[in-house]
């Protein structure tokens, strides 16, 4: 927990908003702990530079950004629509390492509570820690089960949460605070019309096209040993309509075929025996048999139950 987080606590501890800033401050990520930069995302440079111009820019130089009479400065929200695993999450965790904005990763079920009026409460201690963290970006992920369109079966507490929430928001607009709420969404046409309106930046993540994918894939595989005649263009091929997080899933597998003969190999299991007796005996492990993982193939990718044993005889060889 950062000191600015500590400093906060202490100064409310004697009231009840000490609990609920603690349970805002679990949801907080540090810029520093953040292990996710631009560069490590493949095939949204257009999104990454409107990103960098309209929202890192201001937050990071608000002075540059600060006459014209209010015509510029950062949104003060942010919508990131488009399919499950093209990387929406991701996007937002590298806009806050980038900008250096503290990153709350505001879920749902924190501001819901059973009793009446503390989600209220809940809400008002959300924006008042963002505002003395600020640069900060609040993170709401599948946003539209928060702020969806308000109907008449809404329960009570959850409309009056949704107007605290958009009564506080509109308050950011006609300040200085330099708060971002970004959310992030696959069903964009299930969030309120209100709050479309306080979301004027709008991005749609789309599934990458071929070379999209090209990009991800040379991304995900940069530090993976592979073949000399290892085709990158036959896999572009191969996952058309395939999103970030299918590729990965894709990469992960493909990359687990030789590390899987390694194991099953004669000597790997000997090696795999040996690792368990040092273990049970409290002796270092010393034995060392990566060396022997050929490099990826083409071949590796698009095998059928290519994370599963083969055989349960194999499986229980292993145990």
């Amino acid at each position: 927990m950062s000191m600015k987080v500590r400093h906060y606590l202490l100064r409310t501890r004697t009231s009840c908003l000490h609990l609920l800033v603690e349970q805002i401050a679990v949801e907080l990520i540090l810029p520093e702990d953040i292990p996710i930069t631009f560069e490590d995302i493949g095939g949204l440079d257009g999104i990454i530079s409107s990103l960098q111009e309209s929202i890192i820019a201001p937050l990071c130089f608000p002075d540059l950004f600060s006459g014209t009479s209010g015509l510029l400065g950062a949104p003060k929200g942010v919508l990131l629509y488009g399919p499950p695993g093209t990387g929406k999450t991701m996007l937002a965790k590298a806009l806050a390492k980038e900008s250096g904005a503290t990153f709350i990763n505001m879920h749902v079920s924190t501001l819901t509570n059973k009793w009446f009026g503390e989600s209220n409460k809940l809400v008002s201690a959300l924006f008042g820690l963002a505002r003395k963290l600020q640069p900060t970006i609040v993170f709401i992920d599948e946003i539209d089960s928060f702020l969806r369109e308000r109907a008449s079966s809404d329960h009570e507490a959850m409309a009056m949460m949704k107007a605290e929430f958009m009564t506080l928001w509109d308050g950011l607009t006609s300040s200085t605070d330099r708060i971002l709420v970004l959310g992030a969404t696959n069903r964009p046409a299930d969030i309120d019309a209100a709050i479309l309106r306080r979301m004027p930046k709008r991005y749609a993540v789309s599934l990458p096209d071929s070379a999209q994918r090209k990009k991800i894939l040379s991304i995900m595989l940069a530090n993976v040993p592979c073949a000399p005649n290892f085709d990158l263009g036959d896999i572009v091929r191969k996952t058309e309509g395939y999103s970030g997080s299918d590729l990965k899933e894709l990469c992960r597998a493909a990359a687990m075929v030789p590390v899987r003969e390694v194991l099953r190999s004669h000597a790997g299991r000997k090696t795999v025996e040996r690792a368990r007796e040092n273990s049970k005996a409290g002796l270092p492990n010393d034995t060392n048999i990566g060396m022997s993982v050929r490099a990826l193939k083409n071949s590796d990718f698009f095998q059928v139950d290519a994370t599963l044993p083969e055989s349960n005889t194999e499986q229980e060889s292993l145990d």
